[in-house]
């Protein structure tokens, strides 16, 4: 076989790697993202539980990179404190290591379940949790399937005469093998990846441990570049966190590399066979780091705090900034055009009304009359587009329309309508409890609380879905929708019966907060079931609606 198609077949069997971690992380996140985050929320305000949480959620997501960036955004807004931020984030490093450890088993056996439960749940339900589930299986299975593949393919490269060359080389340039591992690692956007590929190939015998040990560390220098890279354009404390980490990986990666050049420590005490030696080599160090961490994350926040500062000083953030308007008056004899812009601007309503949804629940955990008013701040803006649109499109109507362009003209309408209704609500009710909760001092019951995080958790990611129904037209994704609605319903009946289960026992803290309990449950009702009407112009158009219900299908 030639070096050529070798080599393809290499950057096959990694690509798929890639593909396959993203496929899992995807799934998870799309699943259990907003719980995990709520979680992970009230447990940072620990320092030393952060560090476990951090390792969890890693897992989870298998990716401390995505860990960085949420945790990264929390202490941007205030949620959590920064050096308990940076403590979480030195213990995703673990768990992202812990997930190579775990993947570095013989688990091939789980290749085929993975595919065929995956594929059966993907294909043959529509509930969203276990569509996601599906996700989340067939990326493990792909990802077992493409570490095998990695193995097979790098096969050949045993009797290539150009490796041990490059090997040799790399060996005796340990400073080239750790730069060029950090490089590799940061155009993976995946430290999992390029360190599973080490793995690999170290398996089968084309790298030495010596070596492998350098190409780790440079990929564990890599890893917090990718974060750091990523949240370049969020506010300066939400870069803070990503950047101690850089500083704590990037000072730990250069001081062990020196050490193994200048003492050139014996290595077969790290584990039996080269792969388990690298793999421990991994965990040793982000162990190592993690631990450090705990009495120096505060002085290494503070040093990311003033880089920040010095690199691009942060700007207050304005969230009523002004934006420049989609609607062009130019546009309005070509209706085509018109619509299309009309689309634009109803789009970034829905961004807004996201953030507002979102925001208003962080809200109800740690509120201020700061963050209050930047949120009422947010329904002015929905107010104004709501407004313009209106105004813009009855100047379209008023041209000649197609049967198509007068439908799509009424579902914006509607749609507008409907997005300027839920931030009323978000506003006008759901801020009242914010502030009556505030001002009385009250705190939901743990199960009460989950209650309602997971009952908003369900309406923002139903509204994701009416979202992308509006641009989309999707009829299947419009389904889905209302049947999400239909199954919202059911939970907010288990959820009144639980509430007053509680009342009936006599909890003070359900006793106190019943009010704002049921009335919040009812609000995100109504929310959703604005945003799931979103879908009927469509189902209608596709006759999948009989009356104000589906039709069977």
């Amino acid at each position: 076989m030639s070096g050529s198609v070798v080599l393809l077949h290499l950057a096959g069997a990694v690509a798929l790697l890639l593909f396959a971690t993203r496929q899992v992380r995807t799934g998870v996140e799309r699943a259990y993202g907003d719980v995990l985050r709520r979680k992970l929320r009230s447990i940072l305000k620990n320092p030393l539980l952060a560090v476990g949480a951090g390792a969890l959620l890693a897992i989870c997501l298998q990716s401390a990179t995505a860990v960085a960036l949420i945790v990264g955004s929390f202490a941007g807004s205030g949620i959590v404190g920064g050096t308990a931020g940076l403590l979480a984030v030195l213990g995703a490093d673990v768990g992202s290591a812990l997930v190579v450890k775990l993947l570095s088993f013989d688990l091939e056996v789980l290749t085929p379940i993975c595919l065929v439960a995956g594929t059966v749940l993907f294909m043959v339900t529509s509930r969203r949790d276990l569509l996601q589930l599906g996700r989340i299986l067939i990326g493990i299975g792909l990802l077992i399937l493409s570490l095998r593949l990695i193995g097979e393919a790098s096969e050949p490269l045993r009797e290539s005469r150009i490796l041990p060359v490059v090997v040799n080389y790399l060996s005796g340039d340990p400073v080239t093998a750790f730069l060029l591992a950090a490089i590799m690692t940061w155009l993976f956007h995946s430290s999992v990846a390029a360190i599973l590929l080490v793995v690999a190939l170290a398996a089968r015998g084309l790298v030495p441990v010596e070596l492998g040990v350098v190409l780790v560390l440079g990929a564990n220098l890599g890893g917090g570049i990718i974060a750091v890279v990523l949240s370049r354009a969020a506010p300066r404390k939400a870069r803070a966190v990503p950047l101690g980490n850089l500083i704590m990986r990037g000072a730990g990666a250069m001081i062990a590399l020196t050490a193994l050049i200048l003492f050139a420590p014996p290595l077969g005490h790290l584990g039996a066979n080269v792969p388990a030696q690298l793999v421990n080599a991994h965990i040793g160090f982000n162990i190592a780091l993690a631990v450090i961490g705990l009495p120096l994350a505060g002085l290494v926040y503070r040093l990311a705090e003033r880089l920040t500062d010095m690199n691009a000083p942060d700007k207050p953030e304005d969230l009523a900034a002004t934006e420049i308007s989609a609607l062009s008056e130019a546009a309005l004899d070509t209706p085509s055009q018109a619509l299309a812009n009309a689309t634009r601007e109803v789009v970034r309503v829905c961004e807004t009304v996201e953030i507002m949804l979102s925001r208003v629940m962080e809200l109800y955990e740690a509120a201020d009359d700061g963050n209050i008013k930047a949120l009422a701040a947010l329904d002015d803006r929905v107010d104004r587009k709501h407004a313009a649109i209106k105004l813009y499109l009855a100047k379209v109507t008023s041209r000649p329309l197609t049967e198509d362009e007068a439908r799509r003209c009424q579902e914006l309408i509607g749609a507008c309508v409907k997005l300027e209704q839920v931030g009323d609500i978000i506003v006008r009710n759901m801020l009242a409890h914010v502030r009556k909760k505030m001002e009385r001092g009250l705190e939901f019951t743990p199960e009460g609380w989950r209650e309602l995080a997971s009952f908003h958790a369900a309406v923002l990611a139903n509204a994701r879905l009416a979202f992308n129904v509006l641009v989309s037209r999707d009829a299947a994704t419009a389904r889905q929708l209302v049947e999400e609605k239909d199954q919202l319903r059911d939970v907010e009946k288990a959820i009144s019966t639980s509430h007053f289960a509680r009342l009936r026992e006599g909890t003070v803290k359900s006793l106190e907060t019943s009010t704002i309990h049921l009335d919040t449950i009812r609000d995100l009702k109504q929310i959703n079931s604005l945003l799931a009407a979103m879908a009927y112009p469509v189902l209608e158009e596709h006759g999948l609606l009989r009356g104000s219900r589906l039709t069977a299908g």
